[in-house]
C-alpha cells in the first residue's frame, strides 16, 4: 500500500500513468482521498479522470454526499464524470439527484443522466425522461429514448411511438426508439390483424 504522502505528491505529476495510479491508491484513504479525485474530474487526461471517477465508486457510499455537492459546480466536465460515478456507486439515494439534473440548462448533462437512470433502472426517472425526447439536442433525444428501453415501463411505449413518428427522416433515432419499443414490449409494434 501506497503511503499517503507519495500519493498526494504523484497526484500533481506532470505524468499521467503517475496521477493515474494515485487516483487507485487513494481508494486506501477515503476521507482524504474524495477531495482529491473529485478535484482529478479536472484533470486534463481522460484516463485520470475515468479513473477516478471508478476509485471514487469503489469507495461507495461515502462518496456519495461529496460528488453530490461537485454536481452544483459549473463545470461541464465535473459535472459528466460525477453523474459517471454516482451510477456506478448504483445506490438508490442517488436517483433523486440525477433525476435534479435532467433540467440542467447544459445538454452533455441531460443526456448523461438520461443514460445513467435507464442503466441504473430508476423507475421514478420514467416521466420526467419522456419529457426529454421532446429536447432541442438530438443526443439528449436519443440518449431519453435508450433510456426508456432499460427502464421497461409500459406507460413510456406511446411517447416513444409519438417521438418516432415525429422523426422524420431521421433513421438513427427510430431505430433506437423501435429498439427500446420492442425492449419494453415485443409485441407493441405488431400490426393488429383485420378481423
Amino acid at each position: 500500500m501506497t503511503d499517503l504522502s507519495t500519493l498526494q505528491e504523484n497526484i500533481k505529476s506532470e505524468d499521467y500513468e503517475l496521477r493515474e495510479e494515485a487516483c487507485k491508491g487513494l481508494i486506501d484513504y477515503p476521507e482524504e482521498g474524495i477531495p482529491l479525485l473529485i478535484e482529478c474530474f479536472k484533470d486534463k487526461n481522460p484516463y485520470v479522470r475515468f479513473q477516478a471517477a471508478k476509485s471514487l465508486a469503489e469507495i461507495g457510499t461515502d462518496s456519495i454526499q461529496p460528488l453530490i455537492s461537485a454536481l452544483q459546480e459549473d463545470d461541464t466536465q465535473v459535472q459528466k464524470y460525477v453523474i459517471v460515478a454516482l451510477k456506478d456507486i448504483g445506490d438508490d439515494t442517488v436517483g433523486e439527484q440525477l433525476i435534479e439534473s435532467l433540467k440542467s440548462d447544459n445538454f452533455a448533462i441531460r443526456k448523461f443522466s438520461a443514460k445513467a437512470l435507464g442503466e441504473m433502472e430508476v423507475s421514478e426517472a420514467v416521466d420526467p425522461i419522456i419529457e426529454l425526447l421532446e429536447d432541442d439536442d438530438w443526443g439528449v433525444r436519443t440518449s431519453a429514448a435508450n433510456a426508456l428501453g432499460n427502464l421497461k415501463e409500459e406507460r413510456a411505449i406511446e411517447p416513444l411511438k409519438t417521438a418516432r413518428r415525429l422523426a422524420k427522416g431521421d433513421k438513427e433515432f427510430k431505430k433506437v426508439a423501435t429498439k427500446s419499443i420492442k425492449k419494453i414490449n415485443p409485441n407493441a409494434l405488431k400490426r393488429k390483424k383485420k378481423s
